[in-house]
């Protein structure tokens, strides 16, 4: 299972970390990641890490402003959030395969607003 923390209430400019950490059956993970579901879309990717360090894919929409830190092998990622803008109101969820398993963690609200 996973244990996120991190998640909130923002003013847009601000800044947030959320951090996951993996335990049980997850354990040596390859890939880890966090995605995001805004109310009425679909869920998307907004960062990834694997046993190579960080994948520098981001979106668009949060390239500059993201930054993905952790260490698979540890089954620990951090995102770091800043400049928060009102879309980046989310459900943010981690997420990891080890070996042929994939996982997701309950997901934790970030809320940009003024």
């Amino acid at each position: 299972r996973f244990v996120e923390s991190g998640g909130g209430l923002v003013q847009p400019g601000g800044s947030l970390t959320l951090k996951c950490e993996g335990s049980g059956n997850i354990v040596n993970a390859h890939v880890m990641a966090w995605y995001r579901q805004a109310p009425g879309k679909e869920r998307e990717l907004v960062a990834s890490f694997t046993e190579s360090g960080p994948t520098n894919y981001y979106p668009d929409s949060v390239r500059g402003r993201f930054i993905i830190l952790g260490d698979p092998t540890k089954n620990t990622i951090s995102l770091q959030m800043h400049d928060l803008k009102l879309e980046d109101t989310a459900v943010y969820y981690c997420f990891a395969i080890s070996g042929a398993m994939q996982y997701w963690g309950q997901g934790t609200q970030v809320t940009v607003s003024s």
